[in-house]
């Protein structure tokens, strides 16, 4: 028999302690009838809901003082179509648990973000994404979802049942309701060589469009107070597997990129001053290496380093410039920056509220170590991303309100028309949300 466990709710935060909620109560449904059933019942309290994952969002798209909804019952896998090329999957399911599951099976995602631990719904909902030429985010591979909505009715959305709903739920930041199990298009397991070695930060930027036509999947990461990159090229291979050695992976992996980059962020935080000095060491710490493996093996790293992030999605074509300005912004400010600048890209796609919805997009993305200091340098760096027509990723940290996204997202009426229609009440709304969609 399912259960639904129920009640008061203490403090809840999110990953990276940025951002704190007091639900008035949580509710952890057993079943997709159990989570109907709360829907209505904070409808009845006149409360509201959220669905909230794992809280790797530095946003508080999932804070709600309403009823909090925990998903961590409504995993697994429900159903591989070999034929179809899909798997359907619970909505409370981390990457990681799907990423194993599909490996046994012998099949894969085409293409997956940096880290594995949100939940399949959260990951989606915000717009997570990998790096590639010509694969997109992880929302751009659904072919399917089951979403709970404003009066407690289940919808199943594909391209022929609900095709407006499931246009934009795909990456609907919670806005329409609660997403119970989400169809991927999957692929058969494939090999990835990937190949990681330093650059000089102006040689990137002028083979840039080079390197990212040759690769599959490129990306990049710029050390601030240096002009240092590490570089990351990901293409299929035929084989044969040869994965990072243990020995190594531990001390690449986890002593030097976790353990050392810890302390050495503990240490900046004390004495700022360090900071140039420590990113010079850091930027040649790892060595160039070349190894093949399973595709999430390849695409995913553990960050046990706690931090903020903003990340915004320029038009490809404007990357360069935009990272020019930012190394001169940092060069000129008295900031201490320590941790290095992402860069990745993915191709458009036809997602109403998808960072990359109708033009082939660059992410850069910002980071400051947890506890120090970090409006300064988002500020600046986010007056340049919005100077370049920049989209912010809607998990991650930003001050753009409604009106500047409406200009930025052709299809954002089309989005908040819908929304109007399925959650009149703004029963999943919160101020997040209405900062970002509007009242």
């Amino acid at each position: 028999m399912s259960t639904t466990v129920s009640g008061q709710s203490g403090t809840w935060r999110n990953w990276a302690g940025n951002v704190t909620a007091r639900p008035v109560r949580e509710v952890t449904p057993a079943s997709v009838e159990e989570l109907s059933a709360a829907v209505r019942k904070a409808a009845e309290d006149g409360l509201t809901v959220k669905a909230v994952g794992t809280g790797h969002s530095f946003t508080a798209a999932a804070a709600t003082d309403g009823v909090l909804i925990r998903p961590q019952l409504l995993t697994g896998i429900r159903a591989i179509d070999r034929a179809a090329g899909t798997v359907t999957v619970e909505a409370g399911t981390p990457l990681k648990r799907l990423n194993v599951a599909l490996a046994r099976e012998g099949l894969s995602l085409t293409n997956m973000g940096d880290i594995m631990e949100q939940t399949v719904s959260g990951a989606t909902s915000t717009g997570t994404h990998g790096t590639g030429r010509e694969s997109a985010s992880i929302a751009a591979q659904i072919k399917g979802l089951e979403l709970v909505t404003a009066d407690g009715s289940v919808l199943s959305c594909t391209e022929k049942e609900n095709p407006d709903v499931f246009a934009a739920a795909r990456l609907g930041i919670g806005a329409l309701g609660v997403i119970t199990a989400i169809t991927f298009a999957v692929e058969p397991i494939f090999l990835l060589t990937a190949r990681e070695e330093p650059m000089p930060f102006e040689r990137v930027l002028a083979e840039f469009d080079e390197l990212w036509a040759e690769n599959e999947h490129f990306e990049f990461y710029w050390f601030p107070h240096t002009g240092n990159t590490n570089t990351k090229r990901n293409n299929r291979s035929a084989g044969p597997e040869k994965p990072v050695g243990q020995l190594s992976g531990w001390f690449e992996d986890e002593f030097l990129s976790n353990g050392v980059f810890q302390v050495a962020n503990w240490v900046g935080r004390a004495v700022p001053t360090t900071v140039p000095a420590i990113a010079r060491i850091s930027s040649r710490a790892l060595s160039a290496r070349t190894y093949t493996d399973i595709p999430y093996k390849v695409f995913t790293s553990p960050r046990r380093v706690r931090f903020v992030e903003m990340e915004y999605a320029v038009p490809r074509e404007a990357l360069t410039q935009t990272l020019r300005e930012l190394k001169v912004m940092v060069d000129r400010s008295d900031l201490r920056v320590s941790f290095p600048v992402e860069v990745r890209t993915a191709p458009a796609d036809d997602i109403a509220l998808s960072t990359a919805s109708g033009r082939d997009s660059a992410y850069v993305a910002v980071h400051m170590f947890r506890g120090t200091p970090y409006q300064a340098y988002f500020t600046a760096a986010e007056r340049i991303f919005t100077a370049h027509e920049g989209r912010p990723h809607w998990g991650k940290v930003h001050t753009r309100d409604a009106e500047y996204l409406a200009g930025a997202y052709p299809r954002f009426g089309e989005f908040t028309a819908l929304r109007d229609r399925l959650d009149p009440d703004r029963r999943f709304g919160n101020d997040y949300l209405r900062r970002v969609l509007g009242s």
